[in-house]
C-alpha cells in the first residue's frame, strides 16, 4: 500500500484496485501531492465526504458517502455530473462557486435524485469547499454532506399533524374532521385527490362522502363497488392492510386498472379501518401520474388516518351519549362521567402519541443536559445572589465563590463528557506503553475502590504501545472501575487485564478490523448486567443507580474516547457472576525516548510586562475577560475581533508581538489556519489555542499547539502561557 493511502477503509482499497489509468487523473503514483493530501484525509473522516476533483470533475469518496449514492451505479472515478445527473441543474453553479474560490455552506438543501426504484425527494446540509494547489489555485471541491432528509420529514410530519390536530380540535361533525383533514393531507403531499369513505355492511359497496381535488381533478364522490378495483384490493383492505399502487397501468389487468382511471388516478394509497372485525371504512390519496410512494408519504398519511378516525369516534360518541342524556335523563350523571372518562382517554392517547413524536425528534440527551445544566446553573445563580448581599462576611462570600468556582468545573466537565460521547472531543494523543500505564491505575485504584475489593493487574511480557490521549485513556479505565466497585457493592474482585490481539472484533454491528490491537479488559465480580440495559449502558445520561448516585456519562465518556482513538469498547456480562468490559485501542510501534526538557515546571513567566501578547477573540464579552485577565497578570495586550486584523498587526515577519492568545473558531479564517499562517511567518512563535469548541480540533487535534479548553481561569491562562513561551 502507498504510504499516502494508509487507511483501513474500504474505499481506501477500492482506490488501489481501480484502474486510474484510463481515468483524467492517471495513474496514482502521478498524482499530485495536493490530491494525495485530501484523498487520505478524506479516508480518515468520519462524515461523508467525496472529492470533485479538476475540469473533468472525476469523483473519489469515502466509505461514510456511500449510503448517500444508495443504489447508484458505482461511482468512483465517474464525472460527478454524471453520478448526479438527474439534479445536476441545481448543483452546478454550487460547483462552479467552490471552483472559482468560494465556498458554500447550505442547509436542508432539497433534490429530486435517482438512487433505488424511482426518483424520490431527499434534503442534504452541505459544504462545497475550494480544493487549491500550492499556487493558490483551485483544482478540485472538498464536498462534505449529511442527507437530512429524515430531519425534514419528521419535522414536516409533526408540523401536518399538529395542523390536523388543531384544525379539527373544535368541529363538532365528522364530515367537518374528514373535509379539513383531506384539504390539509392533500395539500401536503401535492396529491390530485383525497378522499374518505363508509362501507357498506356487505364489506364491498362503499360510498365515497367527501374528497379534495387539486385544480383540474375531478370530484370522485359517490358509490362504488371494491370488487371492481380487483381481487387484490378486497383481499388486502379486508385483511387491514394499506393497499399501495404506483402504477394501476402495470399493477392491474386493463379492466381493473380502468376503474382507478376513472377516479383520475394511476398512483393510489388507500388505507382501512376495521372495526369489530369489518372494514367499515376507507381514507386515500390519488394522483393523476405514477408515483413512487415514499415511507415517509405513507407513514404520514397512515399516521393522519388513525388520528381523523380518533376524532371522529370522539365526536359520535359525544353525539350519541348527548341523544342518549335526551332520553334518558335519570342516567345524567352516569353517563356525563362515561363522557367525561372517554374524551379524557382520547386526549391523553392523542398526547402521548403526540409527545412521543416529539421525544423522537429531541431525544433523551437534551433532557439530560437540560437536567444537569440548570441544576449547576441554579447554584451559580444562587450564589450570586448571595455575593450581591450587603454585609455579607468574608467567610460566606469565599463559601460563594468557591460554589460557583467548583460549579463551572462541574458544568466544564460535562460539556467534556458529552463532547467524548459524540467523539468531538479534542485529543492530545502521545505514545506511551499501556502496561506501564494500567499498572499505575491499579495501585491508584486499590484506595478508589475500598479495602474489601481485591485489585488484579495482568499485564503482557513484552510492552504495549498506543497512541491515544492518556488523560482520557486514565479517565475511561476510571469510569470503569468505579462502575465494577458499584456493582459489586464494595467487595470482590476487580482484574485488569493487557494483552496484545490481532484484530478488532465485530462489536454492536461495527466493521472487523485486522490491524494489530491491544485489549485492556476489566472484570468484576459483580451482580452483572440484564440483557435490557446492556443494550443501553453507553448511552448518556442512562444509569441503573439511585438518584444522586450517578450521571449517566462515565460509560458514554468509555465508549467516545475508544471510537474517537479509533477503537471500540465491547462488554459480556452473566447476572450474578459479574461483568467484563474491554477496551481496544490501536497498537503502535514505540516511540524513541525524548529528553527531559530544561523547562518541566513552568511557572508564571518573569518580566510580563515587558511581553506583548496578541489576544484575538470575537465574542465582545469574552474579549473583555481574556484581556482583563491578561494585563492583570502583566501582559502588554493588543486586542484583535477577527483573524484577517490580527494578520496584518502581526506584521510580514510576526515580530510584532511576543506571543498569540487565540480563539479557534471565529467568523472567517479560524484561529488554526491563522496560527499556521503566523508560524509560517515566524516558526518560533508562542501561540496558545482557546476554544469551548470546534469541530477542527476535534478532528484533527492540537496540531503542536499549547491548547486552553473553555471556560478558562486565570491560573490556567498564565501556566497556558508560561508553557507556551517556555516551549517556544
Amino acid at each position: 500500500m502507498m504510504n499516502w493511502l494508509q487507511s483501513s477503509s474500504d474505499m481506501a482499497e477500492r482506490v488501489l484496485q481501480h484502474d486510474w489509468a484510463s481515468t483524467p487523473l492517471g495513474p496514482l503514483e502521478h498524482w499530485p501531492d495536493v490530491l494525495k493530501t485530501t484523498v487520505a484525509l478524506c479516508f480518515a473522516s468520519s462524515f461523508p465526504q467525496a472529492i470533485v476533483w479538476g475540469p473533468r470533475l472525476t469523483m473519489l469518496y469515502n466509505d461514510a458517502f456511500i449510503p448517500i449514492l444508495g443504489d447508484k451505479p458505482y461511482a468512483l472515478g465517474r464525472s460527478f455530473s454524471d453520478v448526479w445527473h438527474e439534479a445536476w441543474d441545481q448543483i452546478s453553479p454550487i460547483a462552479d462557486a467552490a471552483f472559482e474560490g468560494h465556498a458554500t455552506y447550505i442547509e436542508n438543501f432539497p433534490l429530486l435524485i435517482e438512487r433505488g426504484a424511482g426518483p424520490e425527494q431527499a434534503y442534504f446540509t452541505f459544504c462545497y469547499s475550494p480544493i487549491r494547489d500550492p499556487l493558490g489555485k483551485v483544482v478540485g471541491l472538498l464536498d462534505t454532506v449529511t442527507e437530512t432528509t429524515t430531519t425534514v420529514f419528521l419535522a414536516r410530519r409533526l408540523a401536518v399533524l399538529d395542523a390536523v390536530g388543531s384544525a379539527v380540535a373544535n368541529a363538532t361533525d365528522a364530515e367537518a374532521i374528514m373535509t379539513t383533514t383531506t384539504r390539509l393531507l392533500a395539500e401536503h403531499l401535492q396529491v390530485s385527490n383525497c378522499a374518505y369513505a363508509d362501507m357498506d355492511a356487505d364489506e364491498d359497496g362503499f360510498t365515497i362522502r367527501g374528497n379534495w381535488a387539486a385544480p383540474g381533478s375531478p370530484s370522485i364522490v359517490g358509490r362504488y363497488s371494491l370488487a371492481a378495483f380487483g381481487a387484490r384490493a378486497v383481499q388486502q383492505l379486508r385483511a387491514g392492510e394499506p393497499l399501495v399502487v404506483q402504477d394501476n397501468r402495470v399493477e392491474f389487468p386493463p379492466q381493473e386498472a380502468a376503474s382507478y382511471q376513472a377516479l383520475g388516478a394511476l398512483a393510489t394509497v388507500c388505507f382501512p379501518l376495521i372495526k369489530n372485525g369489518k372494514l367499515t371504512a376507507l381514507m386515500a390519496v390519488h394522483h393523476k401520474t405514477a408515483r413512487t410512494w415514499s415511507p415517509y408519504d405513507l407513514a404520514l398519511l397512515g399516521e393522519v388516518t388513525e388520528r381523523s378516525w380518533a376524532h371522529i369516534e370522539r365526536v359520535r360518541a359525544d353525539a350519541a351519549v348527548r341523544e342518549g342524556l335526551a332520553a334518558y335523563t335519570e342516567l345524567n350523571a352516569t353517563l356525563e362521567q362515561r363522557v367525561e372518562e372517554r374524551t379524557i382517554a382520547l386526549t391523553q392517547a392523542e398526547a402521548a402519541l403526540h409527545q412521543s413524536q416529539k421525544l423522537e425528534a429531541i431525544g433523551q440527551l437534551t433532557g439530560g443536559v437540560a437536567h444537569d445544566f440548570n441544576n449547576l446553573l441554579t447554584i451559580i445563580r444562587s450564589s450570586v445572589d448571595f455575593l450581591r448581599q450587603p454585609g455579607l462576611s468574608e467567610e460566606r462570600r469565599q463559601r460563594y465563590m468557591g460554589a460557583v468556582s467548583d460549579t463551572v468545573e462541574r458544568a466544564s466537565k460535562l460539556t467534556s463528557q458529552l463532547l467524548a460521547f459524540a467523539r468531538r472531543q479534542p485529543l492530545n494523543p502521545e505514545v506511551f506503553d499501556v502496561g506501564q500505564r494500567v499498572s499505575n491505575i491499579g495501585e491508584m485504584l486499590e484506595s478508589v475502590t475500598g479495602a474489601r475489593i481485591r485489585v488484579q493487574v495482568q499485564l503482557p511480557e513484552q510492552p504495549s504501545h498506543v497512541r491515544v490521549d492518556s488523560s482520557q485513556f486514565e479517565t475511561a479505565l476510571i469510569n470503569i472501575a468505579l462502575n465494577a466497585r458499584d456493582a459489586m457493592e464494595g467487595q470482590g474482585t476487580l482484574t485488569l487485564h493487557v494483552s496484545n490481539v490481532l484484530g478488532l472484533p465485530s462489536i454492536r454491528g461495527d466493521a472487523q478490523s485486522q490491524q494489530p490491537f491491544v485489549a485492556i479488559s476489566l472484570a468484576d465480580t459483580g451482580s452483572g448486567i440484564t440483557r435490557d440495559n446492556v443494550e443501553r449502558i453507553f448511552e448518556p445520561f442512562f444509569t441503573t443507580k439511585a438518584v444522586g448516585k450517578g450521571t449517566g456519562l462515565g460509560l458514554s465518556q468509555v465508549f467516545g474516547f475508544a471510537k474517537q482513538s479509533g477503537g471500540n469498547v465491547d462488554v459480556a456480562s452473566t447476572l450474578g457472576q459479574g461483568t467484563v468490559f474491554t477496551l481496544y485501542l490501536p497498537q503502535v510501534a514505540a516511540e524513541p525516548a525524548q529528553p527531559c526538557s530544561a523547562h518541566e515546571n513552568h511557572g508564571p513567566v518573569q518580566d510580563t510586562a515587558l511581553r506583548h501578547i496578541l489576544i484575538v477573540e470575537d465574542n465582545l464579552e469574552v474579549g473583555r475577560f481574556a484581556n482583563q485577565i491578561l494585563q492583570d497578570l502583566g501582559y502588554q495586550t493588543t486586542w484583535a475581533t477577527d483573524a484577517e486584523q490580527a494578520l496584518a498587526l502581526a506584521g510580514p515577519d510576526a515580530l510584532a508581538f511576543d506571543g498569540i492568545f487565540s480563539d479557534v473558531v471565529m467568523p472567517g479564517i479560524t484561529g488554526v489556519a491563522m496560527v499556521k499562517l503566523l508560524r509560517e511567518r515566524r516558526p518560533d512563535l508562542p501561540v496558545v489555542l482557546t476554544s469551548g469548541y470546534s469541530e477542527e480540533l476535534a478532528d484533527s487535534g492540537y496540531e503542536g499547539f499549547e491548547f486552553l479548553a473553555k471556560p478558562y481561569s486565570a491560573d490556567e491562562v498564565a501556566r497556558a502561557l508560561a508553557k507556551a513561551m517556555l516551549r517556544d
